[in-house]
């Protein structure tokens, strides 16, 4: 049995493809793989042409792993922003160019 290439699929297209040819498709980064409709594949393993007996697993990823160009997770931000709301912006000592407030 070939692995079918999946990347690119919608993720109800992507499970299609692998039933049609006997293979059960997993999603780690998805943990309601099976209510994940139009989301888009970015990567799979085994890669599409691999030979694998049927009922092999194949998985799939909706989103780039880190260093792969994703968007990532930005949040908690290290070190946390200073507490204590917003502060007026001091002028370095000895600028040249001094903020002009009309205060």
């Amino acid at each position: 049995m070939r692995v079918p290439k999946l990347v690119g699929l919608m993720a109800m297209d992507a499970r299609e493809a692998a039933k049609s040819h006997g293979l059960l498709l997993s999603a780690p980064d998805r943990p309601d793989f099976h209510l994940t409709v139009v989301e888009y594949v970015v990567r799979q393993d085994p890669q599409p042409g691999a030979e694998v007996p049927r009922d092999s697993s194949v998985y799939v990823w909706f989103d780039f792993g880190e260093g792969e160009g994703g968007g990532g997770v930005r949040e908690p931000r290290i070190p946390r922003p200073p507490s204590g709301g917003l502060q007026r912006e001091l002028d370095e000592p000895g600028d040249p160019y001094p903020v002009v407030s009309s205060a």
